[in-house]
């Protein structure tokens, strides 16, 4: 198993910290984060320099990138911002779903447009009495003619409420069958008839914006049906494992600019007439944090390594989701007791890792339903 990056993988690696560094400074990022908007310029300066169409095969107009090289992109946007590789992971795993799931057709429609940047889109699974417990979805869609009539409500929707935004919404279609047959996915642009967004307050992930949905009578063409009437299920099974790579490429790169951020601080700030760092309470603190990042970071790149050679990997992305999670969300948790008030402080840019944070080990599924997972992956689930 080699984890040494390619020629090719490095400057990829540098050309997104490039962008980043020119596009995504610490005042445009506060600024964003205070004002809860979107940094659309951004975004199209990943459409401009490719970076959407980095894990789409090149007969659809990508450029053939694997799994690494999609967490070499993914780990470095985080450094600057999780919520901003929220809104680039997003689109790149629902419009796989669609490269897995939908038609030719589909295909030739959705996916140049994911990769131009002329629509975005949002995954719509959760709902306030469905979370975790997926089978207990009521969103419902019935089937009338050539169309589909759906009704219910969706919540915390990340990024619904995006200028051009298509959520791929999970739906029951059939309340007779068992719910991992009776579950569709539909295509619904976020400014339909009968579509309502709510933006919700949160503590964290601000830019992007976290939304409830509301669908009254929200009539959708069947050509917006992907996987076909039923196939909702093997829809969200083939992007858990690309979602939850994501995720924890997200989490290592902006646990690792924690942990850089703290070092910088305990060299520059003095106490007691030294640097805190050379404190062994503090010195101590900082390196199991770079510790546990790099462990992290090993898990990662190991559940892609083993992805982009075309391996199921399921219970590596899940140890990999889990443990990059619960590592970002402790080391936030440090910085700020690093730090101490400069750390609560909204002019410095560890408190908004912190808030960012907390939601890692909740997101993507949560780290008890990760453990779950695990468990029953190795001959441990209940009967």
């Amino acid at each position: 198993m080699d984890f040494g990056f390619s020629d090719e993988q490095n400057l990829l690696r540098e050309s997104v910290i490039k962008l980043m560094e020119r596009h995504a400074g610490p005042e445009m990022i506060r600024r964003h984060d205070r004002a809860q908007t979107f940094p659309y310029e951004l975004y199209d300066a990943w459409v401009e320099a490719g970076l959407l169409r980095l894990p789409f095969p090149e007969e659809y107009g990508g450029l053939g990138g694997s799994a690494v090289d999609l967490a070499i992109v993914v780990q470095e946007i985080s450094r600057y911002s999780a919520d901003f590789a929220m809104a680039f992971g997003g689109s790149v795993f629902c419009g796989l779903n669609i490269l897995r799931k939908g038609t030719e057709a589909q295909k030739a429609h959705w996916l140049p447009r994911v990769m131009s940047g002329d629509v975005k889109l949002a995954i719509g699974i959760s709902e306030p009495d469905a979370g975790s417990d997926v089978g207990a979805l009521k969103t419902y869609a019935q089937r009338d003619g050539d169309s589909f009539v759906v009704n219910g409500q969706k919540l915390w929707t990340t990024g619904a409420g995006l200028k051009n935004s298509v959520i791929s919404v999970y739906v029951k279609t059939d309340r007779t069958v068992h719910y991992r047959k009776g579950m569709s996915m539909l295509l619904i642009d976020n400014n339909t008839p009968g579509v309502e967004l709510r933006k919700l307050e949160m503590l964290g992930r601000r830019c992007i914006g976290t939304y409830e949905v509301f669908f009254r009578d929200v009539r959708v063409s069947e050509d917006r049906l992907v996987g076909g009437e039923g196939g909702g299920w093997d829809c969200l099974m083939s992007g858990l494992q690309s979602e939850r790579a994501v995720s924890a490429a997200g989490s290592c790169g902006a646990a690792q600019a924690i942990v850089d951020l703290a070092a910088s601080y305990a060299r520059e700030r003095k106490q007691f007439g030294q640097m805190i760092g050379g404190f062994q309470a503090i010195g101590h603190m900082i390196a199991d944090m770079q510790t546990e990042v790099d462990a992290a970071r090993m898990l990662m790149w190991r559940a892609v390594w083993l992805v982009s050679h075309e391996q199921d990997a399921l219970r590596e992305i899940t140890m990999a989701k889990l443990f990059a999670a619960e590592t970002y969300a402790k080391v936030a948790n440090m910085g700020v007791q690093i730090m101490g008030g400069y750390g609560l402080n909204a002019e410095f840019d560890m408190q908004r890792y912190f808030r960012d944070a907390r939601s890692a080990t909740i997101a993507a599924g949560t780290s008890q339903t990760q453990r779950n997972l695990i468990a029953g992956l190795m001959g441990l689930k209940a009967k």
